[in-house]
């Protein structure tokens, strides 16, 4: 039974990696460029935002790695004084505090008595937050209301180490992450159904995008909806949801529709980076390149003067120049209509991620590329 369990099992598994084996970029379904995808996923309900706080605390418990600027120095005297304790500037010298900016996003729908994250960032010539402690610190809104208070160890994704004669540093260790470091103390105040109305606003703003949604609530729902512009889709309460928008929300999000978008192809030069969304398409072009490889060496030469002159030692450098240049081809790139096209034509030059962001910045400027280039 068990060389039948055996054999049966590596036949499976031979079976799995065969098929595995086959699916390549020609067996893909590229006829298709946008997926089908929820309502929920590609809007946001107008008036339902979040809100940005910020503060600035005392980092205490660090082990020689704070800072000992004058801000630290007028801030550890203020929260002395709150706990009725009087210094005199003189007598703050500890490099184990550090003064941070605290920032932190309040999310709609947050009660008071619920939690948020707060990031935390050194602002004075402190080394490592490693260890620290945050004192309680208020966090402010944009209208200078205390909308929550952050307290708790800083977690760091970064360190450092230094000896008599070297230094070694990891990451970033001068920023810091509390988790669920904040209160909220007040609510935001969060109104989206305006005279019975709300109003659903695109992430990628699309007039053809916007009145799909509105198609997509209307077959379901009446005639309740309608495409204001390229990012706002303005929706009437139907009459059964009128005392619960919230069941309309939840309902009408999960409602699939087929966005579209436009023709764009994002390059990064600096990283080789190339994205090509699959609306692209290129007219007939023909496209050569070639690599022009230029070498520069350098070579020291020492020259000493004779004994007994007055001549001075001098270092000179030799250059030697080499130029080459591989041989380029012209090669007939046909007008496209799917990216696995586009693609196919780019591998058949052997060019490598950087070349092809040559090669479509001169089909762009051609007039060949139909789509927006989008330079990072």
């Amino acid at each position: 039974m068990t060389r039948k369990f055996l054999l049966a099992l590596i036949v499976v598994v031979l079976i799995c990696e065969s098929s595995f084996a086959a699916v390549n970029l020609q067996d893909m379904d590229f006829s298709r460029v946008n997926p089908r995808v929820r309502i929920k996923d590609i809007t946001e309900v107008e008036g339902a935002r979040n809100n940005q706080l910020t503060g600035i605390g005392l980092v205490t418990g660090l082990n020689g790695t704070g800072d000992n600027s004058p801000m630290a120095v007028q801030m550890m005297r203020n929260v002395m004084r709150n706990f009725g304790v009087t210094l005199d500037a003189r007598s703050v010298r500890t490099r184990n505090i550090a003064v941070v900016a605290l920032t932190a996003t309040l999310p709609p729908y947050v009660r008071p008595g619920q939690n948020i994250d707060v990031n935390v960032n050194t602002m004075g010539n402190a080394s490592s937050l490693q260890g620290g402690m945050l004192i309680q610190s208020p966090l402010r809104a944009a209208d200078g209301k205390i909308y929550a208070a952050a307290q708790g160890p800083v977690i760091i994704g970064g360190s450092s180490a230094s000896g008599a004669g070297a230094s070694r540093t990891q990451n970033i260790p001068t920023a810091g992450r509390i988790p669920g470091g904040a209160i909220v103390e007040r609510e935001v105040p969060t109104d989206y159904t305006m005279g019975g109305q709300v109003a659903l606003l695109l992430r990628e703003p699309d007039f053809t995008t916007s009145q799909r949604i509105a198609d997509a609530i209307n077959r379901t729902y009446g005639v309740v909806a309608y495409a204001v512009d390229a990012g706002r889709v303005e929706v009437n309460l139907p009459g059964q949801y009128v005392q619960a928008p919230a069941a309309f929300l939840a309902n009408m999000g999960g409602l699939e529709i087929e966005p579209d978008t436009s023709a764009k192809v994002a390059v990064n030069e600096r990283t080789g980076t190339v994205v090509m969304g699959g609306n692209v398409k290129i007219s007939a072009v023909g496209v050569a390149h070639g690599n022009l490889v230029v070498e520069v060496a350098d070579d020291p030469n020492v020259i000493q003067p004779e004994s007994l002159s007055e001549g001075r030692t001098v270092v000179t450098r030799r250059s030697d120049i080499t130029v080459d240049e591989e041989g380029g081809s012209m090669i007939a790139m046909p007008a496209t209509t799917t990216v696995r096209d586009m693609v196919r034509v780019l591998n058949s030059l052997g060019a490598r991620p950087r070349d092809i962001i040559e090669i479509l910045q001169a089909i762009d400027k051609a007039g060949a590329l139909h789509g927006e280039l989008v330079t990072m």
